[in-house]
């Protein structure tokens, strides 16, 4: 089991990755774009629209990467200080009564929405129109995703309500763990004070 749960975080993190692409997509064709409008005077009617298109790609697919990493936003204020197995179970009941209808909604609905506008090849409504429906395809595959990664977690919650632990995840680039860094540059707290100390000294004299 645990090594299917680890398997489904390395499709989320792959697809997540991949769709961090389009960050750069943006980047070049917004640049581009603010070149060709103000130094040629040659603006674009169909920029505007694959911006929106590429940054709703972006939002969707990075859904199953951050539900895998768990950086969605949580009320956590009281959630904390729960036991493993407390948060196991309200992660669980959240999990079935709110998450899993919407998400298979979304599949649902996404997949009918991308089969109509592919049948009528649906375009942007623009001057120089763009085909539509590709990125309507992106709705039940970001869902469906989603989905895979919402069950790994709702088996996630089983497990711990059964063992008193949360089992393992697969690891991705952090925020900088100060403790670690510590030991790396073989830096203490009692170093770090005296130093605090000795500028504070300084700017005294100052």
């Amino acid at each position: 089991m645990q090594k299917l749960l680890l398997a489904i975080d390395t499709i989320s993190t792959f697809i997540g990755k991949t769709a961090a692409w389009a960050v750069v997509a943006l980047t070049v064709l917004i640049s581009w774009e603010v070149f060709s409008r103000y130094a040629l005077n040659n603006p674009h009617a169909w920029v505007l629209d694959a911006q929106i298109m590429l940054y709703g790609t972006l939002f969707m697919l990075a859904g199953a990467y951050t539900l895998a990493k768990g950086g969605h936003v949580r009320g956590d204020v009281l959630y904390g200080f729960f036991s493993p197995r407390a948060q196991a179970g309200v992660d669980l009941v959240l999990y079935i009564v709110f998450f899993l209808p919407g998400v298979l909604a979304m599949t649902w609905a996404g997949w009918t929405y991308a089969q109509e506008s592919l049948a009528i090849r649906e375009q942007t409504f623009s001057a120089t129109p763009l085909p539509l429906y590709p990125f309507k395809f992106v709705i039940p595959v970001a869902a469906a995703a989603l989905l895979l990664q919402g069950l790994a977690e709702i088996a996630r919650c089983v497990i711990c309500l059964k063992t008193g632990a949360w089992p393992s995840r697969e690891e991705d680039v952090q925020e900088v763990d100060v403790d670690k860094l510590k030991e790396m540059v073989h830096v203490k707290d009692a170093d770090i004070a005296a130093l605090d100390r000795q500028l504070a000294a300084k700017q005294g004299r100052a």
